[in-house]
């Protein structure tokens, strides 16, 4: 019988589908991801402080996931945001950008002391709204085109319905299988669960993708979030929507397993060799500060500071301890004579960039 999209999908059924998942073709698939998840993970190693790849890198992810979601901004504007004190003239879509940084963020630190559960993501979810978020209740949820009367797909009623679900795929995600599958295939499997049962009003689509990046995590796939998805996904929109809807509509879940699988690969090596292309900055801008500027102004920790946030300000040296403000103001005032930085003023702020760093995370 043919799939009715107009209808709520009360009947989704529980994971694991009861299918042979680890075909030849997904198992092999499987290497060359866990391989390039290997090598990501080892290269957030290469930069001694975490906090460059913590603070820098999800700003980028951040863009592209609400990107997905038609919620657009400049790297610039978003970068610039980041720094700017409470209450500064940001516009709205900015604001909701930077919020996605700050929810992956509470996720990861939620980590260190509970394991992922949807209760987790509820907070994730909160996080990117920023307000109180509770799960569905009632029917009537439809996705699709509101002005073209299209509908793709109906989730399953809230209330109750719903929350036998999502009660259901927390089982799922804290006790594996008999049959205990790659936790790469369960990935799938579990993004493919949230996504359909589509738990909250709003915020869906960008806490599932904060929920593949925390589970790798937990999973000891990865020590810091820095695999982002979403731009695999915006460069595969179509494809990404149609095999979800094909799992659902046909139970086709192999092409599915298969291009999650092939997302993690790709964007493992990619953010790979973002890290390689900071570290090598990193390295140079060291080099370059250390033989040009004077001994007083130099140190590992300027140069470092710099790294942390595509743009700095005086501020953030003389929060760090490296010098008091008049003379944190000369410090990359210097930098800035040597071709590292470039100010420029955004209102009452004195903003400093890093255009190479920029230039790297900028990169498709």
């Amino acid at each position: 019988m043919k799939f009715d999209r107009t209808k709520a999908y009360n009947e989704l059924p529980p994971l694991p589908p009861p299918i042979d998942l680890e075909s030849k073709t997904v198992l092999k698939k499987c290497v060359g991801a866990h391989r390039a998840l290997a090598s990501l993970k080892s290269a957030g190693n290469l930069i001694p402080n975490q906090d460059i790849l913590i603070n820098a890198l999800p700003l980028r992810e951040a863009q592209d996931s609400s990107e997905i979601e038609n919620i657009v901004t400049t790297g610039d504007k978003l970068y610039k945001a980041a720094i700017l004190p409470p209450g500064a003239a940001i516009d709205p879509q900015t604001k909701e950008v930077l919020r996605y940084r700050t929810a992956l963020r509470r996720g990861y630190d939620l980590l260190k002391d509970q394991p992922l559960s949807m209760a987790m993501l509820r907070q994730v979810c909160e996080g990117l709204l920023d307000h109180e978020v509770q799960f569905r209740q009632g029917s009537g949820t439809q996705l699709g085109n509101k002005a073209m009367g299209v509908v793709v797909y109906t989730p399953p009623d809230g209330g109750d319905i719903l929350l036998e679900k999502l009660n259901l795929l927390g089982d799922y995600i804290r006790k594996p299988d008999d049959n205990e599958l790659d936790p790469l295939i369960r990935l799938a499997l579990i993004h493919y669960q949230f996504e359909t049962i589509h738990p909250f009003e709003d915020g869906n689509g960008r806490t599932g993708r904060i929920f593949n990046i925390l589970y790798l995590v937990e999973q000891g796939l990865l020590d810091i979030p820095v695999l982002y998805l979403s731009h695999y996904i915006i460069e595969h929109k179509k494809d990404y929507y149609r095999l979800l809807r094909d799992v659902t509509e046909k139970q086709e879940w192999e092409p599915w397993v298969l291009f999650m699988l092939s997302a993690v690969e790709a964007t493992s090596m990619r953010t790979y060799q973002r890290i390689l292309e900071i570290r090598r900055l990193l390295e140079e801008t060291t080099t370059l500060c250390r033989t040009s500027l004077p001994k007083q102004i130099y140190s590992k920790e300027l140069v470092e500071l710099i790294f942390v946030q595509p743009y700095c300000k005086i501020q953030f040296v003389v929060d760090a301890e490296i010098s008091q403000r008049q003379t944190a103001a000369d410090y990359l005032k210097a930098m800035e004579e040597i071709g590292v930085l470039k100010s420029e003023k955004v209102g009452r702020e004195k903003l400093f960039s890093n255009p190479a760093l920029l230039k790297i995370l900028k990169e498709p």
